[in-house]
Formats: C-alpha cells, structure tokens, sequence
C-alpha cells in the first residue's frame, strides 16, 4: 500500500495516537516497529516522532530505540518508581536543604530498567521532572545509596558493568552494604567535591527516592549536612508515608543487597 493511502483521511491526532498507543505495554521501538505498529510511512513516523522527541513526550534511547518520556509515565504511572507527590514535596526539601546548608542539593530516584539515576534539582518544576544523571549509577552518593537499597538482581545488573573500573564487582557490593548498614553514603567526585546521600522511605521500608548534598570543601560542615539530610529524608518520609511504588517490592532482609 502507498505512504499515501495509508494516511489518507487520517488526522494529525490520529498518527500521534497510533505512535503512543505502540507503546502501551511499555518496552522500547525502533523508528520501523514504530511505522509498523501505527501504519504509517517511515517519513512521517521520523517526522511526528521527532517532534515528541523534542517535547519529552517520547526519549530516544541510547540504542537508538524509543520509549515513553518521563512527563508522559508521570501521569501513565507506568513501572517508575516515583508518582508527582514524591516530585512535588521532595522539591520544596530540596529547595529548604539548599537555604539552610548552602550545598548544591538534589533528589534522585533510580531507574531499575535503564539502571541509572535521576535527577532534580532547586529552580526546577514539577512539570519538568526528573532528567537523567550521565554518571552511572554507581559513581555518586546518590547512585550508591539508591543502590544500597534495591533488590539484589538490580545490583547484580550494575556489578556486571563494573569491569572498566578500579574496583571489583564484590568492592562494590562491599560498599553498598556498608552504606546500607550506615544509612548514608559519601563519595568525591571527579572535581574533588564531596557527596553525602540518604534514603527516602515511604509505608513498609519501600524505598521511594533519595537526597543527596554536594559541598566544594569536605571540611565545610559536613556533619551538620548530614544532620540535615537525615531530618529532610525522615520529614519528606512522613509526607510521603501513603506513597509506594507501583510495581517495586517492599525491601527487606530477602531481597537487600546485604
């Protein structure tokens, strides 16, 4: 069939619909499957998809596939570990962190599927959301401590990835049981900052997101940081105590990493 029986009479609502509704089961697509699925030619699949691309609707993945986009599993719930009262309040903690102790501050979630770290930080909006950390996941407090606290099979997935750093896969296990156990992580970066990050815990000990401040100068306070942290984590917890995660197990001694 021509490109052009193929959209004919159809609207532009009706190609955008065809594209998304590919996705309704999650997963990634490349630009074929796509054009495929919604019975459109592959110029105006590129076209249309391009353009959700660019409004966050859609992400392209690495790979060059593509996925639903952040805003759009906001509002779908779809298998992320976070709803928009986490974003919501957790930016006002980060706003207060950020006024009390002077520290570049963020809040974090860990995207189990993609394995890495996201992000927000003071002066953004909800409707922004979070954005996606370029340091894996292990490479900073806030990486580490979310991975402290996830299942074992998530930890697993990351150690196999290690082979290019410094440290052993069993290190790093090592390191995440550590910050289990203190319930803080630390960690200096490649400018030499240094990192303090906790856990945010909703209903059951279900791990909902993570805070994480970052200081120029390691001497600068720290323990009063941490202080801060540990009350911000414990307020943020209370507020979210009716949040959990729409398809994550509640972490316990079984599924934990130490």
């Amino acid at each position: 069939m021509a490109g052009g029986a193929i959209e004919s009479g159809r609207s532009v609502a009706s190609r955008v619909s065809a594209i998304l509704m590919a996705f309704r089961s999650g997963g990634t697509h490349s630009l074929t499957e796509l054009a495929g699925l919604a019975a459109l030619p592959i110029s105006t699949t590129h076209r249309l998809v391009g353009e959700l691309v660019s409004r966050r609707v859609l992400e392209r993945t690495e790979g060059g596939t593509y996925r639903v986009g952040l805003p759009l599993r906001m509002i779908g719930g779809l298998a992320f570990p976070f709803s928009p009262p986490l974003l919501e309040r957790a930016l006002d903690v980060v706003n207060d962190l950020t006024a009390v102790t002077g520290a570049a501050v963020r809040v974090g979630v860990l995207d189990t599927e993609q394995l890495t770290v996201r992000a927000t930080v003071p002066g953004r909006g909800v409707a922004d959301g979070f954005t996606e950390d370029p340091a894996p996941a292990y490479a900073s407090a806030l990486g580490r401590v979310l991975l402290a606290f996830s299942p074992a099979d998530v930890v697993d997935q990351v150690a196999a990835g290690t082979g290019a750093l410094p440290f052993s896969p069993d290190r790093l296990r090592r390191l995440l049981a550590t910050t289990r156990l203190a319930r803080v992580a630390v960690y200096r970066d490649a400018r030499g900052r240094c990192q303090l990050a906790v856990p945010v815990f909703g209903t059951g000990g279900t791990l909902l997101g993570a805070l994480e401040a970052s200081v120029s100068d390691p001497r600068s306070g720290l323990d009063q940081i941490r202080g801060a942290l540990l009350v911000a984590a414990g307020s943020l917890s209370r507020q979210l105590a009716t949040t959990t995660r729409p398809d994550g197990p509640e972490i316990d001694s079984a599924d934990a990493t130490a």
